[in-house]
């Protein structure tokens, strides 16, 4: 009697047999989430896979400990009182379908704004509106359609850390089995006839014959399940030649074993599926010894300050935050770590994390999270515990700021993956049809050796482990660049604009002159107090001028970008900033750069700026100008024009009173011109600009403050390495082309020798992953050595 399989999970359902709307279920559990599905239109979660869901488990009661607070803030990664982030482990992702239903949980239910699912790690991230539902809510949703979540308060790691050593088994199998089948398979080898051997052929091959069986069905299930997943979503991906080949080895071997007709292939079968196995354990070994060094944003060097028990201020690296300390947190700077707030006016823009940009106001005494950007001055915070320094880095690559920049190689490798399968096939249907007029005894060899050596495996190894590595080796040389696809857009250039302030200009040699009526105590303090919350690069650099002044507890302050700062002390209103801003209209141009402030609306007079240029700016210029298109843009006056007209080259455009928008305009308009376009700036008054480039690119002397807006970082101290960064860019793309060209040489070849009948399939199972392995050695060494050459 033939079983009947529960719709939603796939069990046997002989026992307890539940029918609704023509469908059978094997409990009331399935048939609940089938009912959820179908009343907000999901079902066609069942079009991916038949059966992919897992069997909710008797859940009543298990989690009432998440309706304790303290406990849910445990758990939780995020919360601003109205949106709380939650990431879930859950086991029993395994396939294309259960991403498709985490990822529309806000479906079930509305009050979840978005669900993402990591599949690598078994994770989702959910975001939901926390005084609406709840995170019990959530998980007994969670719970209710098969995908419990693994949650323990003591190890909560212990179920991300279980190794899946389901490869090496099968391996073990295959290796196991093909050893003997070629110990069974000496004596044909030999064509020994001594009566004892002779006698006991048939029992050899049946031996043979059941040793295939678990290579068959259980080591080489892997690529019949991706096969067969592959061709339900018409698409014809790699393992269907594959599979193809073992279906074909094994059902003519099975045929001769049964009707006596020779001895098969299979030691052709259990050593294909062996070497292939092989092949995938070694690319997995070398893909995991280089993705050891591959996450560049762990050389990331996040900055942060922290006061000291005497009040001192010091510049330390996130990673030497430890709980307990103090942080100062200034203006458009990002909370590095979780904390208690301790004094300041808060407004936290906690975009980075949820997407949305509405600042929330926090006072002493309240939760801060990671992540959130100070939007109003200068506050304080007391340290919970520390945070990965991937965590950040992750916010930074968050895809609600990400480019529409698609991956030109990504688009080749799917180009050709999807043509590769089909062309492969065709070859190998021809030239057995050819084999099987002229020499049929080579015919299933040709069929099977064209359907493995043939792989388009190595074509897409080649983009991501080349990108993958330059990124890593850009790390190391202090550029930190978004993602891998930036490098591809590096490699586009053709011009390049550089903010001037800040980027062409380092405030760590600048001097300062101070113009005007002398300034009271009172002033000074109330001065310095205001240029302690600023991150902009004059602010910094005046700020250490009154070391010796002592701070008081500044209101209102507003920083505009590009124009001041105003703030507010008791009776006193403080601005600073440009002469306009400060409503000093008699100014003259001068050649420094002038920094102007009033008091309670009366000039007082301004802080001169000599600006000292970078070291390299003139020789970087020189090198940079027979290649690209070179502009400098500014939001001060044109006081230094003559200076960078002499120092730079003539075909320099340089552009002065720049507002941040008029810097977008300046952006846009060349890309209108179908110009590809770099901004160097300093990420502040440039974000902008930044944002509508092709590349972003923020220079810092302290690495604490980063914007969504930019695609890399760029330390200070390798500015004068901003066209060899490029240069690189350019070659990496080339070492890129270099490895398609050598796969497809592999491919031609590998085809040539298939097709003419002199390549064995065990021998083509071998070939094929060395293939690929040999491009991620060619890419791993090229890149390698491109960046010992950039150092």
């Amino acid at each position: 009697m033939k079983s009947t399989q529960c719709y939603h999970c796939g069990d046997s359902c002989d026992d307890d047999l539940i029918k609704f709307d023509e469908k059978i279920f094997c409990c009331n559990g399935c048939k609940t989430v089938y009912e959820i599905f179908s009343e907000n239109d999901l079902t066609c979660y069942y079009n991916f896979q038949d059966n992919p869901g897992a069997i909710p488990s008797e859940i009543q009661g298990k989690y009432d400990f998440l309706d304790n607070e303290e406990i849910v803030q445990k758990l939780l990664e995020f919360s601003d009182g109205n949106t709380q982030i939650v990431t879930l482990y859950i086991p029993h992702i395994h396939c294309s379908s259960c991403i498709w239903v985490l990822e529309n949980l806000h479906k079930l239910n509305s009050k979840i704004s978005s669900s993402q699912v990591n599949f690598p790690k078994k994770t989702v991230r959910v975001t939901y509106n926390s005084t609406t539902t709840s995170l019990k809510e959530i998980v007994l949703l969670l719970s209710s359609i098969g995908y419990e979540p693994y949650i323990s308060l003591e190890d909560y790691e212990a179920g991300k850390k279980v190794v899946d050593r389901s490869l090496t088994y099968k391996l073990g199998v295959a290796g196991f089995a093909f050893g003997n089948v070629m110990f069974l398979s000496f004596p044909e080898y030999f064509e020994v006839s001594e009566f004892w051997l002779e006698q006991y052929k048939n029992i050899f091959r049946w031996l043979m014959f059941f040793f295939s069986l678990p290579v068959v069905f259980y080591a080489g299930k892997d690529y019949f399940v991706s096969a067969y997943k592959g061709l339900r979503s018409k698409i014809l991906n790699i393992d269907v030649p594959i599979a193809l080949g073992i279906s074909v080895l094994f059902i003519r071997s099975s045929v001769e074993i049964i009707f006596d007709l020779g001895t098969g292939f299979f030691d052709s079968l259990t050593g294909l599926v062996f070497f292939l196995l092989l092949g995938k354990f070694f690319q997995q070994k070398t893909y995991n010894f280089l993705s050891f060094e591959r996450d560049y944003k762990s050389y990331f060097p996040i900055a942060v300050t922290k006061i000291s028990s005497e009040g001192k201020e010091e510049n330390i690296q996130i990673y030497d935050v430890e709980k307990g300390d103090r942080l100062l947190i200034r203006n458009q700077e990002l909370i590095p770590v979780d904390g208690i707030l301790i004094n300041g006016n808060a407004e936290i823009d906690y975009s980075f994390v949820t997407g949305e940009a509405n600042p929330i106001h926090k006072k002493s005494g309240d939760k801060l999270f990671a992540g959130g950007k100070q939007l109003s001055g200068v506050i304080e915070m007391e340290v919970l515990s520390s945070v990965s320094q991937s965590y950040l880095t992750q916010l930074w690559s968050n895809d609600v700021f990400q480019k529409d920049n698609k991956s030109h190689f990504k688009t080749i490798t799917d180009n050709i993956s999807k043509n590769f399968t089909i062309a492969v096939l065709l070859v190998a249907c021809i030239s057995t049809a050819y084999w099987l007029f002229f020499d049929a005894n080579k015919a299933l060899n040709v069929f099977t050796a064209v359907l493995i050596i043939a792989c388009p495996c190595a074509i897409a190894l080649a983009a991501p482990f080349t990108l993958g590595n330059m990124l890593r080796i850009f790390g190391k040389q202090k550029f930190y660049l978004k993602n891998a696809t930036v490098i591809e857009q590096l490699a586009k250039i053709d011009t390049l604009i550089f903010d001037k302030t800040g980027t062409l200009t380092t405030n760590k040699e600048s001097t300062i002159n101070y113009e005007g009526v002398p300034l009271s105590k009172l002033e000074k303090s109330i001065l310095k107090s205001t240029l302690r919350a600023s991150n902009h690069p004059l602010s910094r650099t005046l700020y250490h001028t009154f070391n010796a002044v002592e701070t008081v507890a500044i209101v209102e302050y507003n920083e505009i970008v590009g124009k001041g700062i105003s703030a507010n002390y008791e009776e006193n209103r403080l601005k600073l900033g440009a002469a306009s801003f400060v409503k000093n209209n008699n100014e003259k141009v001068t050649l420094d750069t002038a920094v102007h402030i009033s008091y309670n609306d009366e000039y007082k007079g301004k802080f001169i700026f000599k600006n000292a240029y970078r070291k390299g700016v003139k020789t970087l210029f020189s090198s940079l100008k027979k290649t690209y298109n070179l502009s400098v843009v500014s939001g001060d006056n044109e006081g230094e024009k003559k200076y960078l007209q002499e120092n730079l080259p003539v075909e320099t455009n340089l552009l002065f009173n720049q507002k941040p928008e008029d810097k977008l305009n300046v952006v846009a308009k060349l890309q209108e011109d179908n110009k590809k376009v770099a901004m160097i700036g300093d990420g502040l008054n440039d974000a902008g600009a930044l944002a509508q480039s092709d590349v972003g690119i923020a220079l810092s002397e302290n690495i604490n403050v980063f914007s969504p807006a930019c695609d890399g970082i760029l330390d200070a101290e390798k500015f004068n390495k901003i066209g060899t960064y490029i240069k690189a860019s350019k070659k990496a793309i080339k070492i890129i082309k270099y490895a398609f060209l050598l796969s497809l040489c592999y491919n031609v070849i590998g085809l040539y020798f298939a097709v003419t009948g002199q390549l064995m399939p065990v021998v083509a199972a071998i070939l094929m992953p060395l293939s690929s392995i040999s491009i991620v050695v060619f890419t791993t060494v090229s890149t390698n050595f491109l960046g010992n050459k950039i150092k």
